[in-house]
């Protein structure tokens, strides 16, 4: 009764609900670092992005006016002004909820009270920020300091986008590195596809000895893992004069896609129909032109599908990077290596980050979904006959 038309079995259901929740698992962190670039430092730093629709708190110091900005008053010096608005303050948006003299307790009181310091000394503070401190000495030139429990609401900016594309410094390291990442990607996703699709054809249709070995060898390579062969690769790379350049990074990124790509397209070739092959050589064409003319237009959606892969691999690509390409010396870098720059030797500016990380993967998204027709049967090649 399970498999009665137009009833869904219960593996089915499983099948539809796993999947929904990996596409939400990939979806949520976008979507996260999408809304994260658009807000400010304290925002960022104070809440979630999925609270970035409701008001933020925070417990900041400020500190009033020094005695430059005192007037007597009977007797007593007066500072007044607004701890939001000042130098340091979050803004005229926000609004205080609670308020402290003292470190060891920074909510000991509400907004409308007024708090001692000792001494004589006095403070009040409103909701929005207005304060009116007294004290029967001479205050300090660098002000007194309180700290405010603020409440500031939903704040978005493009900004970060300014800083990062437009500003003097941020703006010519993204660009060069996204030049050199475009350098490194095109002939890295290029040169593995015509290497691979000619060994395709020679493991699919052609016979000679040993075939059998080297299609084992292919499946056995592609659960090595690449950080094994970084040494010896760069130590080859240097002995051969290539060094770090941008000839050694296509090298090793083709080395390191080739066991996938011919793995993905022979399979995809073997599947084809066997009778237009001996057709076409029945008619005297060469394997060349077997290849050429009529294996290429056919594995398109394998080729495309394995494109995407390495593409994407290449371009969010920061270790090869790292080894066979970057040299503070030269300049050159990638969008990865740029990025990381970016979030400083304390790891802070983490708004800029934020933006840069989408403008980052904003190409490999127009990459998938160009071609993200092509993937699913590039995908299930050779498993349905």
């Amino acid at each position: 009764m399970d498999n009665i038309a137009g009833k869904k079995s219960a593996l089915m259901w499983a099948v539809h609900i796993s999947v929904a929740l990996l596409v939400a698992l990939w979806v949520f962190p976008t979507v996260g670092l999408f809304v994260s670039s658009f807000r400010t430092t304290d925002q960022i730093t104070t809440s979630g992005w999925w609270n970035s629709m409701f008001p933020a708190e925070q417990t900041i110091q400020l500190r009033t006016g020094g005695a430059d900005t005192a007037t007597m008053v009977d007797g007593v010096y007066v500072i007044e002004g607004n701890l939001l608005t000042d130098e340091g303050g979050p803004g005229a948006d926000a609004y205080i909820s609670t308020f402290g003299v003292s470190s060891r307790d920074v909510a000991a009181f509400n907004a409308g009270d007024t708090a001692e310091f000792g001494d004589g000394e006095t403070i009040f503070v409103g909701d929005d920020g207005a304060y009116i401190y007294k004290s029967p000495e001479e205050p300090s030139s660098r002000g007194q300091r309180v700290f405010v429990t603020a409440e500031t609401p939903p704040d978005f900016t493009l900004g970060n986008y300014y800083n990062l594309l437009f500003k003097p410094g941020n703006s010519e390291g993204m660009a060069k590195a996204f030049v050199s990442t475009l350098t490194v990607v095109i002939p890295s996703t290029i040169i593995p596809i015509l290497i691979a699709a000619f060994a395709a054809y020679a493991l699919a249709w052609m016979d000679f000895p040993g075939r059998a070995l080297l299609i084992a060898a292919i499946v056995a390579l592609l659960v090595v893992p690449l950080q094994l062969s970084l040494i010896p690769l760069l130590k080859f790379h240097n002995g051969v004069g290539i060094g770090k350049g941008y000839l050694g990074v296509w090298l090793a990124h083709t080395g390191f896609g080739m066991p996938l790509a011919i793995y993905l397209l022979r399979n995809y070739m073997v599947g084809l129909p066997r009778d237009i092959i001996e057709n076409a050589k029945v008619d005297g064409a060469t394997d060349f032109q077997i290849f050429t003319k009529i294996i290429l237009p056919l594995s398109f959606p394998a080729l495309a599908s394995f494109a995407i892969f390495q593409f994407l691999w290449t371009w969010n690509d920061l270790l090869v990077a790292k080894v066979f390409l970057i040299d503070p010396t030269q300049g050159t870098t990638v969008m990865t290596d740029q990025i990381v720059q970016l979030m400083g030797t304390r790891g802070g500016n983490w708004e800029i980050l934020s933006t840069a990380a989408f403008i980052s993967i904003a190409v490999p998204l127009m990459v998938f979904f160009a071609m993200q027709k092509y993937l699913v049967r590039g995908l299930l090649a050779g498993s349905v006959k």
